[in-house]
């Protein structure tokens, strides 16, 4: 038992090991989503849990309910392929803009730059081609759309200001042994990187930028201790009131081999960039299957789709139509759907799907212009 505990990491940086969703509701304070408005189940991502938690939703639906201002915060490390696994998040941009939102999206090349050596132009190229290109490709829209850079926040040298003073206010806010407590091992970097994520989330509500309207955050619960201290840093502030961000929590993406998708690692992950050869190679080498070791045991005692790679991918992206999801869980466990066949239904709506979204993608880098105006 302590050995299994000893192999579990779970932090902002660091995730290994299995992960118990219950506890961490309980152990964060945050909530499970339920009882959403209609429009939420036409959503996959919320239909089947997969953005299964929160922390004060309730101003934010609130605010678009009556048709109000509010604001989606987000945020991408311009490192590294941009893979499925980056798509739970990518995904939702399209459906909170319907629904209102003004969406600022952070590009955190000084964090790229501090914690990865990576430099600044490095940091742009990446976040151009590899993110904000499959952003419009996956639905991005340009109006009520703020993309910057952290290193470069505006053009505009009042907002610019506003933004830099704001990080460095809050660190008045906050103590070592906080940001010990919340993160455990803590160094200067991570530190400031905290205090610029903070800032990151709550400048929208500056007046230079929106004034105090709600903010929701949409992460992994993994970052829930970067929402927590900037929270805490807020409410204590005197220069500004800000009202308290919101967040959603997510699951995590299951790379292919069922542990974390890694952007160093090609072969735990799907980019939306691979051909149908190279999906069919990944899925068919390296998809951990939830399946019996032989077809006759297979038959006899069935699948788990639980631990299957390919089904939890079906289930979180890529086989929209309920029905057949259920019958494909149903006939996987009663042995009735071999692995192979699970593989190749998996290879097939993964192809389909990239083929559209990279001609979406090409059509996108005409588009560019439109969204890098800062």
């Amino acid at each position: 038992m302590n050995e299994k505990k000893s192999k579990i990491k779970f932090n902002p940086w660091d995730v290994e090991g299995e992960v118990n969703y219950d506890k961490l509701v309980k152990e964060f304070g945050v909530e499970p989503l339920k009882n959403l408005p209609k429009v939420f189940m036409e959503n996959v991502l919320f239909r089947r849990k997969v953005v299964f938690a929160h922390r004060d939703i309730q101003r934010i639906l609130l605010a678009a309910r009556d048709k109000k201002p509010f604001v989606l915060m987000t945020g991408l490390m311009p490192t590294g392929k941009f893979h499925i696994g980056h798509m739970i998040l990518a995904q939702q941009f399209p459906f909170w803009q319907k629904l209102g939102a003004k969406l600022y999206i952070a590009v955190a090349d000084i964090e790229a730059y501090n914690a990865r050596g990576q430099s600044l132009e490095e940091s742009r190229k990446i976040a151009v081609e590899q993110y904000i290109l499959n952003y419009i490709a996956l639905g991005l829209k340009p109006k009520n759309l703020d993309i910057y850079f952290q290193s470069n926040r505006s053009s505009n040298a009042e907002k610019s200001n506003a933004y830099y003073r704001l990080q460095n206010l809050f660190a008045r806010y906050s103590t070592f042994n906080e940001f010990k407590a919340v993160y455990g091992e803590i160094t200067p970097g991570k530190m400031i990187s905290a205090l610029l994520q903070a800032s990151d989330m709550y400048h929208p509500q500056l007046k230079e930028f929106e004034g105090q309207v709600p903010t929701l955050i949409p992460v992994g619960i993994d970052q829930d201790p970067h929402i927590r201290i900037a929270r805490d840093m807020a409410n204590r502030i005197k220069d500004f009131k800000f009202t308290p961000i919101s967040s959603t929590y997510n699951l995590f993406i299951p790379g292919l081999g069922r542990g974390k998708m890694s952007a160093s690692n090609p072969s735990s992950y799907i980019a939306m960039t691979d051909s149908p050869k190279e999906v069919e190679r990944k899925i068919k080498k390296y998809a951990f299957s939830g399946g019996q070791p032989t077809v006759e045991e297979h038959r006899k005692k069935g699948g788990n789709p639980d631990i299957d790679v390919s089904f939890q991918y079906l289930k979180m992206f890529f086989e929209p139509d309920d029905k057949k999801l259920k019958k494909l869980e149903e006939d996987y466990k009663s042995g009735k759907l071999l692995t192979g066949e699970l593989k190749q239904y998996t290879i097939d709506k993964i192809s389909q799907f990239l083929e559209k979204h990279q001609k979406n993608r090409e059509k996108a880098k005409k588009m560019l212009d439109k969204f890098l105006v800062n």
